[in-house]
């Protein structure tokens, strides 16, 4: 599936959309840089946003308290609020997705556009729970996390390739593999929540059942 480089937005249409139905094989978008070391979830999406219970309008809120000031104005100076940066990866610093387990932190991501999040280190809980709805944590070197923020930085154009099947991730001519649980890639690669892997192999567990009858 390839995905075209569109602003990531939030709309209705999007949100009723079941969020782990989105198939991912193959992104070429720009992204969005955020190098801010131990970004934790608190920070992502503020507690005081998660009432409700699901998963859809989290984008709003994400980043809330530096994407707006008190008087709910867009802070100016915040990288979701500069026009000149856009598309659905956002590369991260060292130690994204730290602090609390609330999964609403991928939600938020995920509702608001991005599809991907990169950094050198991920919070196991965090990426776990990005994995799970649909969102792809991928891990590389910090040489290759600093030469894409200084790309990005550079050129807002700058796009960027995710190869999902291959695991690659390219950037201009450079190029790093990155690793992802094989089930979790199946999952992604074909639109799959746990449940929906489960129904998937419902011929096969038909079979087995009549083998061992």
């Amino acid at each position: 599936m390839f995905i075209s480089h569109d602003q990531p937005t939030a709309t209705n249409q999007q949100r009723i959309k079941k969020m782990s139905k989105d198939k991912f094989t193959t992104l070429k978008t720009t992204a969005v840089p955020l190098p801010n070391e131990n970004i934790d979830t608190d920070q992502i999406i503020p507690a005081r946003f998660l009432k409700a219970t699901t998963r859809e309008g989290f984008g709003d809120n994400l980043f809330r308290d530096w994407r707006y000031d008190a008087d709910n104005n867009p802070i100016a100076s915040f990288v979701l609020n500069d026009k000149k940066y856009s598309g659905k990866i956002l590369v991260a610093g060292k130690n994204f997705g730290c602090g609390s387990s609330r999964e609403h932190a991928a939600w938020a991501i995920y509702d608001f556009g991005f599809r991907v999040v990169v950094s050198s280190f991920f919070a196991d809980i965090f990426k776990n729970n990005a994995l799970n709805n649909g969102l792809l944590p991928i891990v590389v070197s910090d040489g290759f996390l600093k030469q894409m923020l200084e790309a990005i930085e550079l050129n807002p154009k700058t796009e960027i390739v995710v190869d999902l099947v291959n695991q690659i991730m390219q950037v201009g001519a450079v190029k790093e593999s990155f690793e992802i649980n094989a089930y979790k890639k199946t999952c992604l690669m074909n639109g799959y929540d746990d449940i929906d892997y489960l129904l998937s192999l419902n011929k096969e567990i038909k079979e087995f059942d009549v083998a061992h009858a």
